[in-house]
């Protein structure tokens, strides 16, 4: 019979640690960030790439695709408005969570090691303190694609750190130091 202890001893297991750094930047509020975020990173045109992988379109037609519909390097694949469910418990604070990223830059990366899709696309938050104060939040790039030791894939996680400065930067967000830094 094979118990647990017994199949934690034949299955050998990776365990791997990394830091990351999250950054939070102040933002004029939930909704008028959320607003101009959804139209700088819009949603991915599911409809079209559906059709495109249903009649086997070349690799070259994705990245043609993409580069017309992320004007920043980012689309949008899901949105979740926390805001109605956790007013059922009695919380007031507003927000939004995302993913966002680019099927065309993360494939860069899955070429030479698949697990790096753990963290593309990249999990983003808009969210409210207790305070009222409204804020933007995200784990940088460059940390866990780092935490492969692939240069190939570190050098997109920072080319990925310099793409959010500069989305920050076109939604008139502060521009945190560390995506210089990397």
């Amino acid at each position: 019979m094979l118990t647990w202890a017994t199949y934690f001893a034949l299955v050998p297991a990776q365990y791997e640690s990394f830091t990351t750094t999250r950054l939070t930047v102040e933002v004029p509020s939930v909704r008028e960030f959320q607003r101009r975020y959804e139209e700088a990173v819009p949603f991915s045109p599911v409809d079209r790439v559906t059709a495109m992988i249903e009649r086997g379109a070349s690799w070259a037609e994705m990245l043609d695709l993409v580069a017309d519909h992320a004007p920043y390097g980012f689309l949008t694949y899901w949105r979740n408005e926390l805001h109605p469910v956790m007013q059922l418990a009695g919380d007031e604070n507003d927000c939004v969570a995302y993913l966002m990223g680019n099927v065309t830059i993360d494939e860069q990366m899955f070429r030479h090691e698949p697990r790096a899709m753990l963290y593309a696309p990249m999990r983003t938050l808009i969210w409210e303190d207790g305070d009222g104060g409204a804020w933007f939040t995200v784990d940088q790039p460059s940390a866990p694609f780092g935490s492969f030791h692939d240069p190939r894939v570190s050098a997109i996680g920072v080319e990925i750190d310099r793409k959010l400065a500069a989305l920050l930067e076109a939604l008139g967000a502060e521009v945190p130091i560390a995506l210089f830094a990397s």
